[in-house]
């Protein structure tokens, strides 16, 4: 499709709104979360309700596993991307394993309530690790149900260098907001990056050309569908955070790569055979190189401060910090009204990265969201302008306790 094709988005004018929009479904919830020898924990259970949750206590207490926990909830790697086998609970000087691991939660959604859950098992004899998951007790056979019933977006202390790290953190950032609506761009990004690892182990190993072409085809075809999605939900969140008001600044997004130029010249089959052409014409400089040179992996999240003109890598780190908590509120407010439900939110350690003002004004932004935000920090003074908004628990070496 051409850019003329791209979905739009319609704003309400009166951003007051938001909260009634999402009030129709309300937004996800995790009403109760279980771990088991996932990470610092043995077996943690913690009732959450459905409002926002602040996890408090010393550094390494285990606030941010918790997070992670939730995290695994949905397809991929988790907020740390993290090896299965990585997250697995050991006994204190001893690093065999102790177990397979386990998360489960019981979820508020706009289907109802339902019972999810997510576990590791190690290979035998040399044989693959496995990811369980299971649906109101009933195992499925992709992690990719999980999107079906629960959506999630974060923003760790890990990312504060988004815009300062090459453009492959920022494409997996991307890739990441585009899949909370939209499940099935996990699947166009998997396949076509394996297509592009087969295809490069091919013209390493003067493989057969046809086969080589069959890979090249499906390059194509995902790849254009990949920048499409991207395209589309740059569009769509730019709409949003141009209209943001208050503490958080305004900004403009899009993505730049050679496809993407050719989708917004012309129709995606345009592109689709623009691409094919150029990986054909590129195989022995590709080879040589040990990388393909043109292609949706090579494209780049490009983000502006609408306040002071300067590109996000220019900005301050104070500024940086204010425009990555726009970019994912922005996704949370797009999604409140294109679905009428808000995503779950994990933000960790993220009120002592902001001045006075910007957190009241993130703790006003999440109650109108009507999203349960988990929030962790070491001070429990900061989070005093949710008293009453909030469930509130301590976290001390592996150890919840509710302080409300």
């Amino acid at each position: 499709m051409g850019s003329q094709g791209l979905a739009t988005l319609d704003i309400p004018a009166d951003t007051r709104d938001l909260a009634t929009l999402a009030a129709g479904n309300g937004g996800y919830a995790v009403r109760r979360l279980t771990l088991t020898d996932f990470r610092c924990y043995r077996h943690q259970r913690l009732e959450a309700g459905e409002g926002p949750v602040v996890l408090t206590g010393p550094n390494g207490a285990g606030k941010t596993n918790l997070l992670e926990g939730l995290s695994f909830l949905v397809p991929g790697r988790g907020l740390r991307r993290a090896k299965l086998s990585d997250v697995i609970r050991r006994e204190e000087g001893n690093s065999a394993f102790s177990g397979p691991w386990g998360v489960a939660a019981t979820v508020k959604s706009p289907q109802g309530e339902v019972e999810i859950g997510t576990g590791f098992e190690a290979g035998r004899a040399g044989g693959r690790d496995k990811r369980i998951v299971r649906v109101d007790g009933e195992t499925v056979k992709s992690q990719a149900v999980l999107a079906e019933h629960l959506s999630v977006l974060w923003l760790t202390p890990q990312m504060d260098r988004l815009f300062l790290e090459g453009p492959g953190s920022r494409r997996r950032f991307l890739d990441r907001l585009v899949f909370d609506s939209d499940p099935a761009h996990l699947g166009r990004v998997n396949a076509y990056e394996h297509a592009m690892r087969e295809r490069m182990a091919l013209l390493r190993a003067n493989g057969d050309t046809a086969w080589v072409e069959t890979l090249e085809d499906t390059m194509a075809t995902r790849g254009v569908a990949v920048a499409a999605a991207r395209l589309d939900a740059t569009r769509r969140l730019g709409g949003q955070l141009k209209e943001s008001t208050g503490a958080f600044p305004r900004a403009s997004v899009e993505v730049a790569g050679t496809v993407e130029d050719w989708l917004k010249a012309g129709p995606a089959l345009a592109a689709e055979d623009r691409l094919r052409a150029a990986l054909a014409a590129r195989r022995a400089a590709d080879a040589a190189e040990g990388r393909a040179a043109i292609g949706p992996h090579r494209s780049d999240l490009k983000v502006l401060h609408l306040g002071n003109g300067r590109p996000a890598e220019l900005c301050s780190t104070g500024e940086q910090k204010a425009l990555l908590v726009a970019l994912v509120l922005g996704t949370a407010k797009m999604r409140a009204y294109e679905q009428g439900t808000a995503p779950l939110l994990l933000l960790d350690e993220i009120a002592a990265h902001l001045d006075e003002i910007r957190r009241e004004a993130l703790f006003d932004e999440i109650s109108r969201l009507g999203a349960q935000v988990w929030l962790t920090g070491t001070d429990a003074g900061l989070f005093a302008p949710l008293a009453g908004r909030a469930r509130f628990f301590a976290v001390n070496e592996g150890t919840v306790t509710p302080q409300n």
